[in-house]
């Protein structure tokens, strides 16, 4: 399992994956958004969406666990 962490703090703005999705290494899974700036959250290996741990328009801390990957 791979953990996928917020790496500022922000708001999830979209979340381009769902629990299930094969996701290549590289891949945009969570846009965040901090002082009205967008900055994509990519897939640091291939995988598998096991889990989602957050909502749009949620707001996240630095290091929070995003995602979880089956790799």
């Amino acid at each position: 399992m791979t953990e996928v962490v917020a790496h500022i703090t922000g708001t999830v703005w979209k979340i381009q994956c769902s629990i299930g999705q094969h996701i290549a290494e590289g891949e945009v899974l969570i846009v965040l958004e901090s002082m009205k700036m967008e900055m994509p959250l990519e897939s640091p290996v291939a995988g598998i969406i096991e889990s989602i741990h957050c909502a749009e328009s949620q707001p996240v801390n630095e290091g929070d666990v995003l995602v979880v990957l089956r790799t």
